[in-house]
């Protein structure tokens, strides 16, 4: 409560919300509101919430059914359950369709008066104890009070859609009014999503300017000095590609002339996935006292830039140097390179088979990404004509718009991209404002476009490797899964996110001689072509031991003994079962592995009390223990590597327990006693790896597969 009560802005309380809050509020798809000067809900902060989530309910109706208005409504939390989030926002990008998470809203209220909402992921299995709301309610009652307070003691209240031109500028942007103040500082926050950047009343008297009706700051290319230009852009990239704080010192240019010297303090913040969605702080007067920014005369001016645009040439390369595929070249260009340039977008084609296309839409920076994709068609001559003379083109001011093409940019520049004298595609960056490209401007442009040609290419040879490594690993695994009496099945595969993307871990689903069914599941060490090598040859010889009517224990006693004595130091888990389709009896043996889960007729999942010996390859001489149970009619089973668990910001026990309360969830809602046992099994195991891609990372590469028996017919 202390930290709440002393926070400073909307984005810094969710913040310390999802950072210092319990545990189990998972800070996915999270987001405070705040009712506008019209009465309705503006989302003012936000953290992993997708770029159309931003777009769809970036304005709430406090009228409407949608889960934050509802909570207004009613006047207490609005709780959604995981299989609501799943089917009312069914959008795999939402990072709610779990299955597995709850939201909540929550009224913020101060005496009986709204104040906003603020909505909440939580990672419950299903429902919310009363005490969990009791400590959420209390968390949205002190954001309540703290936001009234700084609402309180500002000259500023959150928008209203369109503010009248002679309101003041402050009334533009509900984060401003919720930024820290000093005595002559100003708020600032830029927007890396829209593209959007936004003052305060304040801070444009420190710059010297006149303000905005709606509070819209001018881009750095119109008024920071020309020579200071070029480091601002340096630091800015640094600040981008890192996240955290930064301080930049640049004078700028007053309206009327003159110039001010300004310090520039911010945080550049981050999403779940590291990315950089925002930019907060303060603008200050630099001329109350001198810092080594500012030094009392400026000499070499013109070296002086050199220098800053060689910085900010080796600030693009550092980051575009940490890019190891095309998509996160991608990403750095939105991220760091367009803010960095103050482009408004930039759009990036790559050469295949002697045409031109699109790499990405993630690099159409700004709001109005439809537009952006018409642009790219209206520049596809242009862009063509520049890779073809191999030559960098420029507009001129003036001259940019033809007859007809309304969505021509006030000023683009096309670089073609020329790797090791090969034609690797072309880039398009275009600004909101016409400019003049000096010659050293010119330079930069093209430098840039060199740096950038080498990473892609550098970037689709890694992507072509790591394809033909998945192939190769897919290749292994079985095409389809079986048909066979008596039983339903569904099988995924997901490769890890790091390294070469490739694993051992492999599923198998037998048909055996008497009629039983042989169910597989291993992994081997690693994460590279010896793994996955090793993961074929383990693959096939298991299959032969069962084929020929060997027991799971048997089984796994002579695959161990086979990688031993294979020419590698590598060791595998591995769990096989068999399954009679026609009375359920079950014979199992461990070697290292996850136990399976069971999930019964009455909607509990369990893991089976199965002991296990070594992993495969450990100790070849050790014999594994057999053991019998019995699968009913109706029941399921879920055998799985530990990837679908594992997550290195939670303790594996924890994972595996709310993982059993996501299936207890299922179970109870949509298992397949409500719905045909093929759909619903499908659905769980889209459910179980939706919840995994979710993650920020995935280390280990990730098998599954379900296998339901059939209620027999009376």
């Amino acid at each position: 409560m202390r930290l709440l009560l002393g926070c400073t802005s909307a984005a810094e309380l969710l913040g310390t919300v999802l950072a210092e809050g319990p545990g189990w509020i998972t800070g996915e798809g999270s987001a405070l509101y705040l009712l506008d000067s019209a009465g309705m809900l503006r989302l003012t902060a936000s953290h992993g919430l997708p770029a159309w989530a931003h777009e769809r309910y970036s304005t709430v109706d406090p009228k409407s059914d949608l889960p934050a208005a509802m909570a207004l409504k009613l006047g207490r939390p609005y709780l959604l359950s995981p299989e609501h989030t799943s089917v009312d926002y069914p959008n795999r990008n939402a990072g709610m369709g779990t299955g597995m998470v709850a939201v909540v809203t929550l009224p913020m209220a101060v005496d009986g008066m709204p104040v906003g909402v603020l909505a909440l992921a939580l990672a419950h299995r299903g429902t919310v104890p009363r005490r969990d709301l009791d400590v959420l309610e209390t968390i949205a009652e002190a954001c309540g009070h703290r936001l009234h307070h700084l609402l309180d003691h500002s000259d500023v209240r959150p928008p209203r859609e369109a503010a009248a031109p002679e309101s003041d500028a402050a009334l533009a942007h509900p984060l401003l009014s919720l930024a820290v103040r000093a005595a002559g500082h100003g708020a600032f926050e830029r927007d890396l999503v829209t593209g959007e950047s936004y003052w305060d009343a304040a801070a444009f008297r420190v710059a010297g300017r006149p303000a905005t009706p709606d509070g819209s700051a001018p881009e750095l290319e119109r008024i920071v000095h020309p020579e200071d230009l070029p480091d601002v852009q340096a630091a800015l990239a640094e600040a981008l590609a890192s996240g955290g704080h930064y301080r930049i010192g640049y004078r700028v240019l007053r309206h009327g002339g003159g110039v001010a010297r300004v310090e520039e303090s911010g945080e550049v913040m981050l999403d779940v996935h590291g990315r950089p969605v925002r930019i907060a702080g303060l603008l200050s007067d630099a001329n109350r006292r001198r810092t080594p920014e500012f030094p009392e005369a400026a000499e070499a001016p013109e070296a002086s830039a050199a220098g800053a645009r060689t910085a900010l040439l080796l600030s693009l390369t550092r980051a575009l140097s940490r890019a190891v595929t095309v998509r996160d070249v991608t990403a750095t260009v939105t991220d760091v390179v367009r803010p960095a340039f103050g482009a408004a977008g930039i759009v990036l084609d790559l050469v295949d088979e002697g045409r031109l296309l699109p790499v990405s839409h993630t690099v159409y920076g700004g709001p109005r990404r439809a537009e952006l994709t018409r642009l790219a068609d209206l520049s596809e001559g242009m862009m063509q004509h520049s890779l073809a003379r191999s030559a960098p083109l420029f507009s001129e001011p003036g001259r940019t718009a033809r007859r007809g093409d309304a969505l021509a940019p006030a000023a683009w520049a096309v670089l073609p991209l020329v790797a090791s004298g090969r034609q690797v595609g072309s880039c398009l960056i275009t600004f909101a404002t016409e400019r003049a490209f000096s010659r050293e401007d010119r330079t930069l442009y093209s430098a840039f476009a060199g740096i950038l040609a080498q990473s892609l290419e550098r970037a689709r040879l890694y992507d072509t490797h790591h394809h033909r490594a998945s192939e190769l690993q897919r290749a292994m695994l079985p095409r389809t899964l079986p048909r066979l009496p008596g039983v339903a099945s569904a099988a995924r595969y997901l490769p890890s996110t790091e390294g070469m993307q490739i694993g051992g871990d492999w599923y198998d689903l037998l048909r055996l001689p008497d009629g039983r069914i042989g169910l597989v599941i291993g992994d081997v060490q690693g994460h590279n072509a010896e793994a996955t090598a090793v993961m074929g040859q383990l693959r096939s010889g298991l299959r032969a031991y069962a084929t020929d009517g060997h027991d799971p224990a048997a089984t796994l006693a002579r695959t161990s003994r086979l990688l031993a004595e294979l020419d590698t130091e590598l060791f595998a888990t591995c769990l096989y079962l068999t399954l009679d389709p026609a009375d359920g009896s079950l014979t199992a043996a461990r070697a290292g592995h996850p136990a399976p889960v069971r999930i019964t007729v009455d909607a509990a999942a369990v893991e089976l009390d199965l002991p296990g010996g070594p992993p495969l390859g450990v100790d070849p001489g050790q014999p594994y223990p057999l053991a019998v149970d019995r699968l009913e009619g109706g029941e399921t089973l879920l055998v799985y590597t530990d990837g679908l668990v594992e997550d290195r910001e939670e303790d594996y026990d924890e994972s595996v327990q709310r993982m059993l309360g996501g299936l207890e969830l299922w179970a109870r809602q949509a298992g397949p006693g409500r719905i045909g046992p093929e759909p619903a099994l499908e659905r769980l195991a889209d459910l179980l790896t939706l919840n995994v891609t979710e993650r920020r990372s995935r280390p280990d590469d990730v098998a599954l597969l379900l296998l339901h028996r059939m209620s027999p017919v009376p």
